[in-house]
């Protein structure tokens, strides 16, 4: 029989967003309660490939740049020592499904009540709604600490 148990692994998504912030530094602090590990998992498109009502490219679009803002939020929001903690995915997709993906398996998906899009005055965003209603994992929804009003 086999005694040990695997470490408890956390998906937290990342935007950039201060609910995405919130959301991370719960992540991490849950982490540490429960001795687990916790995977930053940010989802980036090309601005209009998913809608026919943009362009197909978005000119100011940098995949470079989209690849270093995960990693530079985790050190923004944790420091160089709670970074050190975390794994930084950037995955292409849309973020619910991305999210979806990234949390078979996980313990815990951790995200943010209300992301860079949508609606101001909303209580949840939508990728936060279809995550907790698709996710094969418990969700937990974290508001910002200054919450938007």
């Amino acid at each position: 029989m086999d005694t040990q148990q695997e470490t408890p692994r956390i998906v937290a998504g990342v935007d950039g967003s201060p609910s995405s912030q919130a959301a991370l530094g719960w992540a991490v602090r849950y982490a540490g309660l429960v001795g687990g590990k916790v995977e930053a998992v940010t989802a980036w498109e090309v601005p209009g490939e998913a809608s026919w009502s943009a362009p197909a490219v978005d000119a100011t679009f940098d995949e470079e740049d989209a690849e270093r803002r995960p990693v530079e939020e985790v050190r923004t929001v944790l420091g160089e020592d709670g970074a050190s903690l975390v794994h930084e995915r950037l995955v292409h997709g849309h973020p619910v499904e991305v999210l979806v993906d990234a949390a078979k398996g996980a313990d815990m998906l951790v995200v943010g009540s209300r992301g860079r899009g949508g609606f101001r005055r909303a209580l949840l965003g939508s990728v936060s709604q279809q995550v907790a209603l698709h996710a094969s994992c418990p969700v937990t929804i974290v508001r910002p600490i200054e919450a938007d009003r």
